[in-house]
Order: structure tokens, then sequence, then C-alpha cells
């Protein structure tokens, strides 16, 4: 995984997963296997998952030229609430676009280590090949 600052604030985790690298053929695929690992988690709950392309398609957004299909598994791993404000960066998300010739998975950096490795190792699993 590299770790970068999104727009000068957000700290992002990302692994670009070339097609012939993996055995997941699709966006669905997986997110799929991303919930599966977030149910199977006993501080996990799992949300959603919400089709980022189809809401952007549909509202008239824009889309990079590149992207053919965009998904986020969102899911909270919230073992504790020590602070209303707390909220804001909860839950979390897991997003999955497909390029081309690659899947790219990313996520915001977490304030709680536990959850950062997990969706790190979630993330470097699709990279099965």
């Amino acid at each position: 995984m590299d770790k970068i600052t999104l727009q000068d604030t957000y700290p992002v985790f990302f692994l670009e997963v070339k097609k012939d690298e993996t055995t997941f053929a699709n966006v669905d695929e997986i997110i799929d296997f991303i919930r599966a690992r977030a149910e199977e988690h006993p501080k996990v709950t799992y949300i959603a998952t919400f089709d980022h392309y189809a809401h952007t398609t549909d509202i008239g957004g824009e889309i990079a030229p590149d992207i053919k299909d965009a998904k986020e598994a969102v899911f909270c791993f919230g073992v504790k609430l020590p602070d209303p404000k707390m909220l804001a960066v909860r839950p979390r998300a897991i997003g999955v676009a497909e390029t081309d010739d690659a899947f790219v998975l990313s996520f915001m950096e977490a304030p709680m280590p536990v959850a950062n490795d997990a969706m790190t190792e979630w993330c470097q699993a699709v990279r099965n090949r």
C-alpha cells in the first residue's frame, strides 16, 4: 500500500492491482470480498455498498474517462466512542475503482491503527497472483 496526502489534506492509503495480478474479474467481486472480510471481523459492522459511479452518473457529475466502475464498501470498526466529535471520522470505507487494466483500492487513514491494519490486509489480499 502507498500513502499519499490527497488535496493537501486527506491521508489516503491506496493500492493499484493490475488485472493480471488478481483472480477478481470486476468491482462487484472485490466489494463482495471486502464485505465478507468485514462481516467476519468481530469488531466490524458492515453498513452498505455505495455505487459511486451510478450516483455520479445520475446527477450529471464528472467521472474521469479512465474510470469504468467505482463502488465503496462502508463499515464501522467503532470499538469506542470517547468523544462526540469522533463521529466525523466514522464510518470507514474502502473505495474500489476499475480502470482499463487495474483495480484501485483506497481508504482514508483511520485514527485507529487496528482499523488501518485490517483494511490494508483486506486490500492487499485482492492481489492474489
